[in-house]
């Protein structure tokens, strides 16, 4: 039987979430034999300073080689990712692999997905699990194959999420879950011989059930729209924060409008409004908005150019605020 400290390991990865991931790996006694990242990415005002990403610092204070591939079908790439010899490869928010990369090594190519797989293929799916108001989500564990997130399902495992929950709460929780059901996945081959149980998504798709997608998420995808109902709202805030943000325009009467992002709410199912929706109501230094079903609380939001703050502070230095409107 294989020992985890003779299984050669490629790691690829770019953000903080496959940082938990890795250092799982490295201080489990994996063997680490090279990471694969994303170029360093300009940064500054002229784009002049260049940031490595978090992998990478990491992989180096662990004096791990690393290679950042412009293009991953470039042959001096593919070339040099071979002569590490790996018997399997790990991947943790990364891009789409070309056949030749995830082909490679012997054992195959495992991807941590954070969402429970066929559900919430994509880009986002911690955002849109939160966007869409579930209750359960989790990390799955697949093998590569020619489509995005469609590959043999190998592990899943479910990571509740609280009515009150944000993004950030269940980014952190699925980090530290993905980490261990990688871990597993591992052991699980290694156990195997290389042989290992996977199961094709299309016998894990139940009949009559929503397949929901998970895209990227870019700035006009974050804009509230005031017209739908409050919980749909809610969880849209709550599913953007505190990254990217969840964000509308404050119209006043007279004058430009201005950007707001909105982090935090509060659902009032006993308050009522005839207001027509993204109406600004001041009640003793709370910020309500009316929705297409009722009122909303806004607890948390940070006005283009300032700080984020809470409502009784936004209050404080705004004049007049119940004049603008929400849209």
């Amino acid at each position: 039987m294989m020992k985890k400290e003779d299984l050669r390991i490629v790691f690829m990865g770019t953000p903080e979430f496959a940082v938990g991931t890795l250092k799982a790996l490295v201080e489990g006694g994996y063997r680490v034999v090279a990471v694969v990242t994303q170029p360093d990415k300009p940064v500054g005002r002229h784009g002049s300073v260049l940031q490595p990403s978090e992998v990478k610092q990491y992989a180096l204070s662990q004096d791990i080689p690393v290679l950042q591939p412009e293009k991953m079908k470039d042959p001096a790439f593919v070339e040099q990712l071979r002569s590490y010899e790996a018997d399997l490869q790990v991947v943790v928010a990364f891009r789409m692999l070309p056949e030749v990369v995830w082909d490679m090594p012997r054992l195959g190519t495992f991807n941590v997905h954070a969402a429970l797989l066929p559900q919430y293929r994509g880009a986002a799916p911690i955002n849109w699990a939160v966007i869409n108001g579930e209750t359960v989500t989790g990390v799955t564990t697949f093998f590569l194959d020619h489509d995005i997130d469609t590959g043999r399902v190998i592990m899943r495992r479910q990571f509740d999420i609280p009515d009150d929950a944000d993004v950030e709460y269940v980014y952190d929780g699925l980090m530290h879950l993905g980490a261990e059901v990688a871990l597993e996945t591992i052991d699980r081959i290694i156990a195997g011989d290389g042989q290992v149980e996977a199961i094709p998504q299309e016998e894990m798709m139940t009949e009559g059930v929503t397949l929901h997608p998970a895209p990227k998420i870019f700035k006009e995808t974050c804009r509230i729209d005031w017209s739908l109902p409050s919980k749909r709202i809610y969880d849209f805030v709550r599913g953007l924060s505190p990254y990217p943000g969840a964000w509308t325009m404050m119209q006043p009467v007279t004058g430009n409008a201005v950007v707001v992002k909105v982090f935090k709410t509060t659902k009032c199912p006993e308050k009522v409004a005839d207001e027509r929706p993204g109406t600004i109501l001041v009640e003793k230094n709370k910020l309500y908005v009316v929705t297409g079903d009722g009122v909303l609380r806004i607890d948390a939001l940070q006005m283009a150019g300032k700080k984020r703050m809470d409502a009784a502070a936004f209050l404080n230095g705004m004049r007049n605020v119940e004049t603008n409107v929400m849209e």
